[in-house]
């Protein structure tokens, strides 16, 4: 099933896209209806990198529209340029006139691209429509595309209307649709199931926290985990946020909404793993109940934490998350969590960090990062401020000690809980865009969820 923007072929009164850079663009001019080229002419029309110009001329009183992009000797290339595009185009349908350097990338861009947040008001999405170019995946594009869309709402999804109870329905719902098992482990449940630090980070809530543990596929096939974090709100617990650093924590449970993104990817694919999804899902309120700085809990892992800052919650339902994913020692075992303020201090809310010791799986990532334009970096697990962890009355302390290497030091916690799985990987996403930037929409956003399911799809296949 096609994405509602894509069309499988041309139509009647299809409009050509014209992509080209300013060689490209003089060798067109000639070439046009009369009408459009004295447009173009009038309004001094240049093809710089992402401007739009929409053509007179045809019955309909558009003929097409050209779009400048970058030269073949431009430093840098944007393969998302055309998301510029359906906003800027009258409703219609429309094809490239001749293939974009990756087709598939702008194709997927397109699509991204008329996402939106519709919930609480109306908002129409663009109606122009796009042709699949020849040798695109279009049914491929629109289950990605679907499956950013899926992430989206629900980090754009207030707690009022997502809390742990709402976000445990949707991933539910997902298993249901794609025919996987789920198990719901809720409440006081998860102390007899030795999942301390998930009920000891969510226990303030009026909604009870709670594991989601969801499995897919063929048991023959590679294990791959992925392990999100469900943080619907997030106050700071007893340490609590100033009110400027609260407005966005409703973006705290973006980790799992990565995680579903990437699921309904790899399901709906119906790639050659037995998936995993494991969700910690809770919201870090505060009450008579709440954990405290000073606490010291126990873990599934056995290692006891010392709470150094009930801020760090993360980590903390993690923990148990990555501690229950590793005792089957997956294949792939993938968390995805918006972690620390660090990483955004040192890479940005556009380039996530990840963190790995298995050098195969790093550059593997890198590479389809950035083929798959869903960049991340990869920041390292430096051994030397494990130090900076710990505790002089448990085994380990929750926050890291100097103020220093905060990305790092919650990536060391998190490695502490995994020791039997093949392959490893954290990825510290933001999980938002603060603005909407080249055609793409600001709001929620599941980093690196494109990027593992075409790992998943390079490795295992269909």
């Amino acid at each position: 099933m096609l994405h509602p923007a894509l069309l499988a072929s041309a139509p009647a009164g299809c409009r050509p896209l014209h992509l080209v850079d300013a060689e490209g663009y003089a060798a067109l001019l000639p070439g046009l209806e009369a009408t459009a080229r004295r447009y173009l002419e009038a309004t001094g029309f240049r093809p710089t990198p992402g401007r739009i110009a929409v053509l007179p001329g045809g019955e309909s009183g558009v003929s097409g529209a050209v779009m400048g992009i970058e030269g073949r000797e431009a430093r840098t290339v944007d393969p998302f340029l055309a998301a510029r595009l359906p906003a800027a185009l009258p409703e219609g349908d429309y094809a490239f006139a001749a293939p974009p350097a990756n087709p598939a990338l702008a194709t997927l861009a397109f699509a991204l691209a008329t996402y939106r947040f519709t919930r609480y008001r109306k908002a129409e999405a663009p109606g122009a429509r796009l042709v699949v170019p020849a040798g695109v995946d279009g049914a491929r594009l629109s289950r990605i595309a679907a499956g950013v869309a899926y992430g989206r709402d629900l980090i754009n999804t207030p707690a009022s209307d997502l809390g742990p109870d709402a976000l445990a329905a949707a991933a539910i719902a997902t298993a249901e649709a794609f025919g996987a098992e789920v198990e719901e482990i809720a409440g006081k449940k998860l102390l007899k199931k030795n999942f301390p630090m998930i009920h000891a980070v969510g226990r303030a809530s009026a909604e009870e926290p709670r594991l989601i543990d969801i499995t897919w596929g063929n048991p023959r096939h590679p294990k791959v985990t992925l392990v999100g974090k469900g943080v619907c709100f997030d106050t700071g617990g007893l340490d609590i946020k100033p009110d400027t650093a609260m407005l966005l924590m409703k973006k705290d449970m973006g980790g799992a909404a990565a995680a579903l993104a990437a699921a309904r990817m790899i399901m709906g694919a119906g790639l050659k793993v037995r998936l995993r999804v494991l969700l910690s899902v809770v919201e870090n309120a505060i009450s008579a109940n709440a954990f405290r700085p000073g606490d010291i809990l126990n873990s599934r892992k056995g290692l006891t934490v010392e709470i150094g800052n009930t801020d760090a919650e993360g980590r903390l339902v993690l923990g148990d998350a990555l501690a229950y994913a590793d005792e089957e020692a997956p294949d792939l075992l993938v968390d995805f969590a918006t972690l620390t303020g660090a990483a955004r201090v040192a890479l940005g809310q556009e380039l996530p960090p990840f963190f790995t010791d298995d050098e195969g799986l790093a550059r593997e990532i890198a590479e389809i990062g950035t083929a798959e334009n869903d960049p991340v970096w990869r920041l390292p697990l430096w051994r030397n401020y494990e130090s900076l962890l710990d505790s002089k009355v448990a085994d380990i302390n929750n926050t890291g000690s100097g103020g220093m290497a905060g990305s790092i030091t919650a990536a060391l916690f998190l490695r502490k809980f995994v020791e039997n799985a093949r392959s490893y990987v954290h990825f510290d996403i933001y999980g938002w865009a603060l603005a909407e930037k080249g055609g793409l929409p600001m709001g929620g956003n599941p980093q690196a969820a494109r990027l593992i399911h075409a790992l998943v799809e390079r490795r295992y296949g269909r």
